[in-house]
């Protein structure tokens, strides 16, 4: 087995090659030989230290990763609904930059229709993200309005997907030109460029009585302003606070000065004001809620369904083999991406 190893926190350096005997399924477990692991920023946010949940749930060292695409190599005592040689998805909470993984077997399913390893590697994650923000906490139903920050990245563009197949109205919000027509392909009705726009002059002409949910994994750079942008009743879903965080530079190292200046500036939500305003604020982390596998199965059941029949499309991915993981993270960290990185075994 190899495997992606961050020993301690920091920048793209901390990302390490380790080899070792290929791990062992127990009772209820998979191991699942992985051709693909996607790269999700979260695991920019674990190498860095910044992560809870990572301390929380392994500590040092750690290895990246919550998701992967392979096939079952073994299974465990009680297993036999599944057989050796199935392709299959895994999701796991850390450890998927690696060539074999053992899973629960709960949290394996199978390949949509068509996909490829690396697509399959792309898809879970960043679905089940947008599923739990729009479903789950902002109770989309046709014809709400909603913005959506980031909008050709992972999460945002599975937003925007998972918001047409709603009947949302979705305004998605992009940092350059070239991602434009991305955000448009994947389901946006308006795209702001705030690269070369007015953000919220623009969002307000685009929504002039405000957007029942806001979706926001920016951070201080656009919460307050998120927030009052919203109609009343509304809604502003946090999912992370990417702004805070360097952007390619520094070799990946965060800021220790910038990240205390913006944790001073971030927005302390007022609950007297909130009820006057008529409005909500929600945050979550997808890793704290594994536990809560029987409304992920009927969510990835739907998921799978909805990419078999074309309604969501299949992620857009660039491959990095699993050597070159710090070049996939710095990529990452820039800001220039679009779609999802994944990192390959082959």
């Amino acid at each position: 087995m190899r495997r992606v190893v961050v020993r301690r926190p920091g920048g793209w350096d901390r990302l390490e090659i380790e080899e070792g005997p290929d791990p062992v399924p127990g009772e209820g477990e998979v191991l699942v030989s992985a051709d693909a692991a996607g790269v999700n920023f979260a695991d920019v946010v674990v190498r860095m230290g910044l992560y809870e949940s990572a301390k929380k749930y392994v500590g040092w060292p750690i290895t990246p990763g919550f998701e992967a695409a392979g096939t079952v190599a073994a299974v465990g005592a009680g297993v036999r609904d599944v057989a050796v040689g199935t392709p299959v998805v895994a999701v796991t909470r850390f450890g998927g930059y690696a060539t074999h993984l053992v899973v629960p077997r709960d949290q394996i399913f199978r390949v949509p229709r068509g996909f490829t390893s690396s697509e399959a590697a792309a898809f879970l994650v960043v679905h089940l993200t947008a599923w739990y923000a729009l479903f789950d906490l902002a109770g989309a139903k046709p014809g709400m309005k909603l913005l959506v920050h980031s909008a050709a990245g992972g999460v945002g563009g599975a937003l925007l997907q998972l918001a047409r197949v709603a009947g949302c109205t979705a305004v998605g919000v992009v940092g350059s030109g070239a991602k434009v027509k991305t955000a448009r392909d994947l389901g946006a009705h308006a795209v702001i460029d705030k690269s070369s726009e007015d953000l919220w002059r623009m969002a307000r002409r685009h929504a002039p009585d405000g957007y029942e949910a806001v979706f926001d994994a920016n951070g201080v750079a656009t919460l307050r302003e998120s927030y009052e942008h919203l109609a009343s009743p509304g809604r502003l879903v946090v999912y992370g606070f990417h702004t805070m965080l360097p952007r390619g530079r520094g070799r990946g190292r965060p800021s220790w000065p910038k990240l205390a200046v913006d944790w001073l500036r971030t927005p302390r939500f007022d609950p007297l004001k909130m009820t006057n305003d008529n409005r909500s604020v929600m945050a979550f982390n997808l890793s704290y809620l594994f536990e809560r596998k029987a409304s992920f199965v009927e969510a990835v059941e739907t998921l799978t369904a909805w990419a078999e029949e074309g309604r969501i499309a299949a992620p857009r991915v660039t491959e990095y083999p699993m050597g070159e993981a710090a070049r996939a993270h710095r990529a990452l960290e820039s800001g220039t991406t679009t779609g999802k990185m994944v990192l390959t075994t082959r």
